[in-house]
């Protein structure tokens, strides 16, 4: 039988639960703790990332809560005991969250999310938070890449069947963020007010008699403005018979297979030779940002990338962690080899050249001594929760959008590479 999810409170994990239980029993789980959220390193030939996900978390923070069909299956299961479903049924986060900003950059160990609250308030949040921020974040920082690399030409977001059902509505949002100008998936324009698009695909070509007789039926029910998918059977025959169709003021045409840059290119030559020479080429198809990026010389005037925009073009998780960093004032710190972490609450600070250019990550103990800041230097972390509720003014999407332009302008000109190699600026831990 299909379940219908309002509460989030199960998208979690086993031991989440039966930590919260074990603390409860001994009593440490009222200690005051502070758990961050931070990348331990970039994902492979990446040079920085970009936050993604942060209103999500806020929102699903705020539906993690315990009610009856939820208690109901912990005790069914025996997940827990009857003492730890008593405190399940009156829980909400109470505490504090800071963290970026969505659409900032963000590099190796720095501070993406600070939770602090007791240790039973902030344990059971790990698994959501870290779900929704790797999964967000990979696909934003990928999405980054893709719009950095069109160079102002819009993108169109159209990888739905690509990904599971829910995630191509996270992956929309966060490829809008990521400056993507529409999506194709209607679900993500309901509920983010995201600008959606789509026409027609090889199916309705082929539903047809000829090619002819689809985009008669297409400009009969969508107008001349139209984008014509001409690759079904000939592109040169099918770009003839979409102008002799549409008329010289057609909208668009679409190649979605073949080398797509050659393949542009004729289209063009052939388009202005027939007077459509206000009619735009779009190309999809298995495009990433290194294809992107090969075709910025030749004449598209727009893209549909699907795949590798939802599997994170090769990075499906930004690989973040959610650490114990602090009890009760006291830092804690993870030793084992390979997967150490720094104890202590932090805070970070982005150094800036007098021209704007970005010079370093510093993280910095909240404790200390705060190190000094110049007039071109940020401060990074906002705060974004207290006492369980949402602080008021945070960032709108279309904000979000334009700190990942103003962040990818800012970075150093070879951190916009998309060759491996370092993160476009250092992280500098100052004690």
């Amino acid at each position: 039988m299909a379940v219908s999810m309002s509460s989030t409170a199960l998208l979690t994990d086993h031991y989440e639960l039966t930590m919260l239980a074990a603390a409860l029993a001994d009593g440490t789980g009222d200690r005051r703790c502070v758990f961050e959220t931070f990348a331990r390193r970039l994902p492979d030939g990446r040079r920085y990332g970009v936050v993604g996900g942060t209103q999500r978390v806020i929102d699903a923070i705020a539906a993690f809560r315990f009610g009856d069909a939820e208690l109901r299956h912990l005790r069914e299961t025996a997940v827990v005991d009857e003492a730890t479903l008593a405190w399940l049924a009156d829980y909400r986060f109470r505490g504090d969250a800071d963290g970026y900003p969505e659409g900032e950059l963000y590099f190796p160990g720095s501070p993406v999310l600070t939770v602090h609250g007791t240790f039973a308030d902030a344990v059971v949040l790990e698994t959501l938070v870290l779900s929704i921020l790797n999964h967000d974040s990979a696909i934003v920082s990928a999405g980054a890449r893709m719009a950095s690399a069109a160079n102002g030409r819009p993108i169109i977001e159209m990888g739905s069947r690509r990904t599971h059902e829910r995630a191509a509505v996270a992956a929309a949002r966060a490829a809008y963020l990521a400056g993507f100008t529409t999506t194709s998936n209607l679900e993500a324009g309901r509920t983010y007010a995201i600008p959606t698009a789509g026409t027609c695909a090889h199916a309705f070509t082929l539903l047809h008699d000829s090619e002819r007789a689809a985009f008669e039926a297409q400009i009969a029910a969508l107008g001349t403005a139209t984008t014509l998918l001409v690759d079904t059977y000939d592109i040169t025959q099918g770009i003839e018979t979409a102008v002799e169709v549409a008329g010289t003021g057609l909208g668009a045409v679409r190649i979605d297979s073949g080398d797509v840059g050659v393949l542009a290119r004729q289209a063009r030559e052939q388009l202005d030779k027939l007077g459509a020479r206000e009619t735009r080429i779009v190309v999809s198809g298995d495009l990433d940002e290194y294809a992107i990026a090969a075709l910025r010389a030749e004449p598209v005037d727009a893209y549909g990338v699907g795949t590798s925009l939802v599997t994170g073009s090769g990075a499906p998780t930004a690989g973040m962690v959610y650490k114990l960093v602090e009890v009760d004032g006291r830092p804690v710190a993870k030793r084992s080899s390979h997967k150490e972490s720094r104890g202590g609450r932090k805070l970070a600070l982005r150094t800036h050249k007098p021209t704007g250019t970005a010079l370093e990550e510093v993280i910095y103990l909240a404790a200390g001594t705060e190190p000094a800041v110049g007039e071109h230097d940020r401060r990074l972390q906002i705060p974004l929760l207290r006492d369980g509720e949402p602080v008021a003014g945070l960032p709108t999407a279309q904000e979000c959008r334009q700190r990942v332009r103003q962040g990818l302008v800012s970075l150093p000109w070879e951190g916009l590479k998309l060759s491996a190699g370092d993160p476009a600026i250092p992280t500098v831990y100052v004690s």
